[in-house]
């Protein structure tokens, strides 16, 4: 699964999470305001008419409430009567002017469901009569409805039924919508992967994202444009340097050879060969990290000996002459099997060439170098260790992180381009191997180098 798929399918999730907790947070909330509006005010907004019937009492053929009982109707701005079995008021408290005094079967079966008279209206059966209390118009709202029980269920479902389409079709619209803005974007993904990996992209320039694709196409239309310049500035400027550097170099050898001359001018003309022949070297540098750059290096990989290139490369260096203030050694692999790995000989000798170098670069009043091969299974490790003064800790850190060396470096200290290591990663990411940098006990450097056999 790649990115672009992975960061719509974790938004679609995160969305679908998002939708529960909107309906769970709701059905908290109505259930909360439920519960707060029962116990802060519908429990107590009923008249209590039983209570109220209890103080109601006959005495001597009359009814009589007490003070309990006209609090009662104060506090709700309620009336109260009572109806004997013919439907006639034989008492009444705070009853309204307008209502009349006696009540047919018809009337009391009315009221007793609705209103009477746009009272909302409670009653209570006795033994001596019915009670009615009248609220306040508006204060109470009576609705009455019958609804036959064969119903009910299918009605539960269908309601049940609603709410799981209604949500089911929100998630649909949802990821349909997610759908169509992925189809727009991952080409536009795709192609930032691209470019920051330096190949060219191109996107249709149409659809809702049509401004996006034609920015993008700008962009690497400049980026490409600029890598090239910049390639092909070093590939003119190597090929014009050349030519004079190898006439510098001839001239310099020719004077430092020269046995007539002061032995001052042949020194000169040394010192002026070895930092040639170290600006021949800085150009080689910079062609060959172009090149691997922008993948204009093909590799010419071949089944090859480990130990035979190591060997080779120390020979070499060797030959060369090096000062007697270095040892170089080659240790091979202790297990005694063979090993064979597929890469390109060349740029692998250039590696090992380079982590030598340094070496000796970076410790210029001598180290012991030691360079060994090894191997398990699938993977064929080059290390290179030093014992010389090493490098702190923040350089070494830089050099873990992938990372310029020249960053930790202070603005008063002399700038290491680092071009050495630079190709040297550049060449282990060629052949998909890793490369890690840790300090020699009890000081120095190692480096080992990681590359698959297969």
């Amino acid at each position: 699964m790649n990115t672009s798929n992975r960061f719509f399918r974790r938004y679609i999730f995160s969305t679908v999470r998002i939708v529960i907790l909107f309906f769970a947070v709701n059905i908290i909330l109505m259930v909360v305001y439920f519960v707060i509006a029962y116990f802060g005010n519908v429990a107590t907004s009923n008249f209590p008419i039983e209570d109220f019937s209890n103080h109601v009492v006959l005495e001597n053929g009359q009814f009589k409430g007490d003070q309990y009982a006209a609090e009662l109707l104060n506090d709700a701005n309620a009336w109260a009567m009572i109806l004997d079995e013919n439907g006639t008021v034989i008492w009444e408290e705070n009853l309204p002017e307008e209502l009349p005094c006696h009540y047919s079967a018809t009337d009391i079966a009315m009221f007793s469901r609705w209103y009477l008279d746009d009272y909302p209206v409670n009653i209570w059966r006795r033994q001596d009569g019915l009670l009615v209390i009248g609220l306040p118009p508006g204060n109470v709202l009576n609705y009455h409805f019958s609804f036959r029980a064969q119903y009910m269920g299918p009605l539960l479902f269908g309601l049940i039924a609603v709410f799981c389409i209604n949500i089911l079709l929100m998630i649909y619209l949802f990821i349909h919508n997610a759908r169509r803005v992925e189809k727009s974007m991952v080409p536009i993904l795709n192609s930032i992967e691209h470019l920051s990996a330096g190949n060219p992209i191109h996107l249709e320039e149409k659809g809702e994202l049509a401004e996006i694709n034609a920015s993008l196409n700008k962009a690497g239309h400049y980026l490409m444009k600029k890598d090239n310049t910049r390639a092909e500035w070093i590939r003119g400027i190597s090929h014009d340097i050349r030519t004079p550097l190898s006439m510098i170099l001839g001239y310099a050898s020719e004077i430092e050879e020269t046995s007539s001359l002061p032995e001052s001018t042949r020194k000169q003309a040394g010192i002026i060969r070895r930092y040639g022949e170290r600006l021949k070297d800085l150009i080689s540098d910079l062609n060959l990290t172009t090149k691997l750059e922008y993948s204009m290096q093909p590799l010419q990989k071949q089944c090859f000996d480990p130990v035979e290139l190591a060997r080779q490369v120390v020979s070499d260096i060797l030959n060369d002459g090096i000062s007697g203030l270095y040892e170089l050694q080659l240790l091979g692999d202790n297990s005694g099997k063979n090993i064979l790995i597929v890469g390109d000989q060349a740029l692998l000798s250039r590696m090992l060439n380079n982590l030598i170098r340094n070496c000796i670069v970076h410790n210029p009043s001598g180290c012991r170098i030691q360079v060994s091969i090894s191997s398990n299974d699938t993977i064929c490790i080059f290390t290179v260790t030093d014992n010389g003064h090493g490098i702190n800790e923040a350089q070494l850190n830089a050099l873990n992180s992938d990372k310029d060396i020249s960053s930790t470096q202070k603005p008063t200290e002399e700038r290491e381009h680092g071009l050495g290591i630079r190709i040297v990663r550049q060449i282990v990411k060629a052949h998909q191997g890793t490369i890690q940098f840790t300090d020699t006990v009890p000081h120095g450097l190692t480096v080992n180098i990681f590359l698959p056999m297969k």
